[in-house]
């Protein structure tokens, strides 16, 4: 019998990063389809998919996100297995360096944004890992704050993917969300 070769997508991403975003709060798969705007049906192949490639506990019963696991794929892996490079100027929500989680400490006239109509500035458009990212992280901060950061990590420069990862190392360890 053949076996076949399970990878994980930008949907298992921005679904790892919504638990996170979480803190320890208690979910449900429903839950967190109708904040993604997503199916359940997706969420839930998700979770089997993060449990194979080890960034959730492989339990049935209660799945927990292994923390060390997740910051060493952001870390070294997010920017080659889901590369971006800014595009067209678009209007957008900032994201990277533009957000406001990171726009006090990185000074640069170049903006970075996931391309959304009712967005609030323009800037060179960043793909979003997954096509609801822009709605759900207006109704998330925590989760916002999260995204923004991997996608520093994902087209920034070394001093910027260096920053994103101590400010994601907190959020990700401690639930420090409050900078």
């Amino acid at each position: 019998m053949k076996q076949k070769q399970t990878s994980i997508s930008q949907l298992d991403i921005l679904i790892l990063l919504k638990i996170i975003s979480l803190w320890g709060k208690d979910w449900y798969q429903s839950d967190l389809a109708k904040s993604l705007g997503i199916s359940q049906s997706e969420v839930s192949k998700s979770l089997h998919r993060l449990k194979i490639a080890w960034l959730l506990t492989p339990n049935n019963k209660y799945s927990f996100v292994m923390r060390d696991n997740v910051l060493e794929f952001l870390k070294y892996g997010i920017r080659y297995v889901y590369p971006q490079w800014p595009g067209a100027i678009v209007r957008g929500i900032p994201t990277a360096h533009s957000s406001p989680v990171m726009k006090n400490e990185i000074a640069s006239n170049d903006h970075f944004v996931w391309p959304y109509a009712k967005g609030t500035i323009k800037g060179q458009s960043i793909i979003p890992l997954y096509h609801t990212v822009p709605e759900a992280a207006l109704t998330d901060n925590n989760l916002y704050q999260l995204l923004a950061l991997v996608d520093a990590i994902r087209i920034g420069n070394a001093r910027d993917k260096q920053l994103s990862f101590e400010k994601l190392e907190k959020r990700i360890l401690l639930g420090e969300y409050n900078n």
